[in-house]
């Protein structure tokens, strides 16, 4: 493999600048993946969203709709209704991320016990104690 990342200096504020801190800090939310792979089956508002994550608060849900809303993954839709209808779907930013970390998507689900396991059989080492 041959990715390679340019250091970046303590306080030099270089990470602002880095592509892959700023993506990652966008997408490598809890909830953000999740709700991106849901918007994949098409438009949809923001209960029936929440319904299919399941387990996410309705707040965390606003937090990570807005800043992938942000960063141009997903587009908000306001119907002029009363109430407001709100929709949400993939832009084309949003389908070409799908396309990229689709992998690492299926093989989370195809891994997903054997990380469990090494999660449960390690053994933390034992602390450093100061002199």
């Amino acid at each position: 493999m041959s990715l390679k990342f340019p250091p970046v200096r303590p306080g030099s504020g270089g990470a602002r600048n880095c592509p892959v801190r700023d993506v990652l800090d966008c997408i490598g939310g809890r909830w953000s993946l999740l709700t991106l792979v849901v918007l994949s089956e098409g438009t949809l508002r923001f209960s029936c969203l929440k319904r299919a994550i399941g387990d996410v608060s309705q707040r965390m849900l606003a937090q990570t709709l807005r800043v992938l809303e942000r960063d141009g993954y997903v587009l908000r839709t306001v119907h002029p209704t009363v109430p407001p209808q709100v929709d949400y779907r993939l832009t084309a930013l949003g389908r070409s991320l799908l396309e990229k970390v689709e992998p690492l998507i299926l093989w989370a689900g195809e891994n997903h016990q054997h990380v469990r396991k090494a999660r449960n059989a390690y053994t933390p080492p034992p602390p450093i104690n100061a002199l």
